[in-house]
């Protein structure tokens, strides 16, 4: 479904959230634990020809506010099972760019993938690919809402314009789409 705010078409809409997603490559990744959302960064990556958004994560995940707070808890793990539909957002400050995208995530372990994903990076968790811990989440993206606005500098001088002058400032294109 695309919006009528915005000036692309919806597959150039479906074309910028991909992009800003793989430029971005750190998501925000929502999913819900039955009580409430948890919210946590992870490494993206991204995969357009494959049509997903793929995630290296921990079989057993980290402490949880529940966790925490002595409440009963469900690790990402369990939340993503018990609730598979998540939603990853992307934020491009200084261009201003924003992608949200909603979908139904998937977990494997699938240690082909997995070595294929690995980086230098991942070390910080993991000593290896072949980390008997290491998971993959696979999210398959279903809907994407975009914010597409001017650069940081750009945005500044509106904002200071409008709160002078009192007019209400011109912050960017939203759209949304279907993937």
């Amino acid at each position: 479904m695309a919006n009528e705010e915005h000036h692309l078409t919806p597959a150039e809409l479906t074309d910028k959230a991909w992009e800003i997603a793989e430029k971005i490559r750190i998501a925000l990744v929502t999913t819900w634990d039955g009580e409430q959302q948890r919210i946590r960064p992870l490494s993206a990556h991204v995969d357009r020809e494959g049509d997903v958004i793929q995630f290296l994560i921990g079989a057993h995940g980290g402490t949880t506010l529940a966790e925490a707070t002595g409440a009963p808890a469900l690790t990402l793990v369990q939340q993503v099972k018990k609730y598979p539909t998540v939603t990853l957002a992307f934020a491009d400050h200084d261009a201003q760019d924003y992608v949200t995208i909603t979908g139904q995530a998937a977990l494997s372990n699938d240690r082909a993938r997995i070595k294929e994903l690995w980086t230098p990076f991942a070390r910080a968790w993991w000593d290896s690919a072949d980390d008997p811990e290491i998971r993959l989440l696979t999210v398959t993206p279903e809907n994407a809402e975009i914010w597409e606005g001017p650069n940081q500098l750009a945005a500044t001088a509106l904002m200071l314009t409008a709160a002078i002058t009192g007019a209400k400032p011109p912050v960017g294109d939203h759209g949304a789409v279907r993937m």
